[in-house]
């Protein structure tokens, strides 16, 4: 079973909710350390193997690997999650504004409010990033062709006598 796969397997297998909600609680907790150490300390480049990068950040290799699951859609290169085991070395070259976009869109305040940000991306551009989600999310309604006005397809017949049928 491969790393990815283990993962998975952790986050979606649970007895009960109660059990479900004390994973999540635990894991978003070391994911949020994480991110704050990539903040505070500007880091732009992750390298090495997974086993030393899970151990030096004090979680399991599982859990790293969900980090990198949740991280991957803000990289500058793309990863084969499922390709990576525990040996395999790896390079992230993180994306600050993707990062903080996905972080938005997945309504993770507690990772796209961390000090961190502050010394990364101006509050400007933040917000920026913000109005872009939202503006992403907004539905327009396309006007409504009247039963009874020209066929837009251009044949000259009223619509309900056309496309409206």
């Amino acid at each position: 079973m491969s790393l990815f796969e283990k993962w998975q397997q952790l986050a979606e297998n649970h007895n009960n909710e109660q059990e479900e909600v004390e994973f999540w609680k635990d894991y978003l907790k070391k994911e949020a350390s994480i991110y704050k150490e990539i903040l505070d300390k500007k880091i732009e480049v992750i390298e090495g193997k997974i086993s030393d990068l899970a151990s030096s950040h004090k979680i399991s290799e599982e859990y790293f690997m969900g980090f990198l699951d949740g991280i991957s859609e803000s990289l500058k290169n793309e990863i084969a999650l499922e390709e990576l085991e525990s040996d395999s070395e790896i390079k992230l070259e993180i994306d600050f504004e993707k990062l903080y976009y996905n972080m938005v869109s997945v309504e993770a305040h507690w990772l796209y409010n961390l000090e961190g940000w502050n010394n990364i991306l101006s509050e400007e551009i933040r917000k920026q990033i913000q109005k872009e989600y939202k503006f992403s999310k907004t539905i327009v309604k396309e006007d409504k062709i009247g039963r009874n006005e020209p066929c837009p397809c251009g044949s000259g017949k009223k619509y309900k006598k056309c496309c409206g049928k």
